[in-house]
């Protein structure tokens, strides 16, 4: 247990509930929701931050956009393929030092990633980066569940997922801004001292856990529960969601860059941090729709957010910036929306085994960005923008027949 962490639960008899877990105002909760907050912006800053540098990387290496989308690929595949795992493993070990060991293991690859010679070595270890970092959003929601008093989980758990959101956004911006100058491996240093800064600050505030039990885990049950989520109505088909929309989503934001560096646009890396900066549309959206779903029922809802999608992504296909970042914006409005309301519906769905729905979740959405983001590089190389922006419409189109099936479901009674 750090020092830190004695003298908070310690010397704060105020601190926690009658039940023994945090809650709000006191000042263990604040130290929780600072952690919390930092560790997601760092993981979702280090993860997203080379986007914008893939046409950097595609000049320097000579490679195609498909070959440089391997950047943020090869890092989402490897928490595609880790978030089970490393589930499994903070049931047995413990979640406080498996957050923390990701944390500083990320901020260490990220480091060593800004110095190596080839591509090649850059794609490794963003692939064992990917594998790390799983450690900490597979067990975030976790920790706080077990520690935070019910009253006031919403409000920690709010301030986390606001940490990936705006971590994701500002991790882009940063390095676009810096490229321009320090070239790519100025940014991808500057993601990697980000990163030690928040595995510092993270390990410092997250107080130890104090009602983790250690448990082996009945894979037996585990594919009952399994067994069970696929024969029901809707799950298969949320899954599906996940995997089809980030692909969509981060295809657009992976050749985003090359359309607008490139004719007729010709814009600088810092004036496309200004672009990227539309992310924080979705932070507002997800929020607003969430709330709208509630009221008008998730089925009512999905398809319109995808249809708004499809909008976006066809007024991106006009040559000029009054109709593509209005195009952009409601892509990524729609995109935050439709994530919101899905995710959101599998917790509703799943009676049993909520967690492994959400991993299996969230282990669809992670492999649709690695699948499609590099996929979808291909029609660059067919079609330019136009090629890339078709795909995409296919993809959507079939998301737009899942969401109309989805809406056919009947909600499940609450208990």
């Amino acid at each position: 247990m750090s020092a830190p962490s004695v003298t908070l639960q310690d010397s704060q008899p105020d601190s926690v509930s009658p039940s023994g877990k945090l809650h709000a105002g006191t000042p263990a909760f604040r130290s929780t929701a600072r952690a919390m907050f930092v560790g997601g912006f760092c993981t979702f800053a280090m993860v997203y931050g080379t986007q914008p540098l893939m046409p950097l990387f595609a000049h320097d290496f000579s490679l195609t956009p498909a070959a440089a989308s391997g950047v943020v690929s090869m890092s989402t595949g490897g928490l595609a393929l880790a978030l089970i795992p490393a589930s499994l493993l903070a049931d047995r070990f413990g979640r406080r030092a498996l957050m923390n060991l990701a944390l500083a293991l990320g901020a260490v690859l990220m480091l060593m990633s800004a110095f190596v010679a080839g591509f090649g070595a850059f794609l490794q270890l963003r692939a064992v980066f990917g594998l790390v970092m799983a450690g900490l959003p597979a067990v975030a929601m976790a920790y706080l569940s077990e520690e935070v008093d019910a009253k006031s989980l919403g409000h920690s758990m709010g301030l986390y997922i606001a940490g990936n959101a705006l971590g994701g956004m500002c991790g882009r911006l940063l390095a676009s801004l810096l490229a321009d100058h320090v070239g790519w491996r100025g940014a991808v240093l500057a993601l990697a001292v980000i990163g030690a800064v928040g595995a510092w600050q993270f390990w410092r505030w997250l107080p130890a856990s104090r009602h983790f039990q250690p448990r082996r885990h009945d894979f037996a049950r585990m594919g009952r529960e399994l067994r069970g989520m696929l024969r029901d109505g809707g799950l298969p088909w949320l899954f599906l969601t996940a995997f089809l929309l980030m692909g969509c989503f981060v295809s657009l934001y992976n050749y985003l860059g090359f359309r607008l560096l490139a004719a007729p646009f010709h814009l600088s890396q810092s004036a496309l941090a200004l672009v990227f900066s539309l992310y924080v549309v979705g932070i507002w959206s997800s929020a607003w729709v969430g709330r709208l779903a509630d009221g008008l029922g998730r089925r009512n809802v999905l398809w319109m957010m995808v249809l708004m999608m499809l909008a976006g992504l066809l007024l991106t296909l006009g040559d000029t910036l009054w109709l593509l970042v209005p195009g952009v914006a409601l892509f990524t409005f729609g995109f935050f929306a439709a994530h919101s309301v899905a995710s959101s519906w599998v917790g509703l769905r799943a009676r049993e085994g909520r967690a492994l729905a959400s991993a299996l979740y969230l282990t669809a959405y992670y492999l649709g960005s690695s699948v499609f983001g590099s996929m979808s590089g291909l029609m660059w190389g067919r079609g330019g923008w136009h090629g890339v922006a078709t795909a995409l419409a296919l993809v959507l189109l079939v998301q737009l027949g899942v969401s109309l099936w989805l809406r056919r479901l009947q909600p499940l009674p609450q208990v």
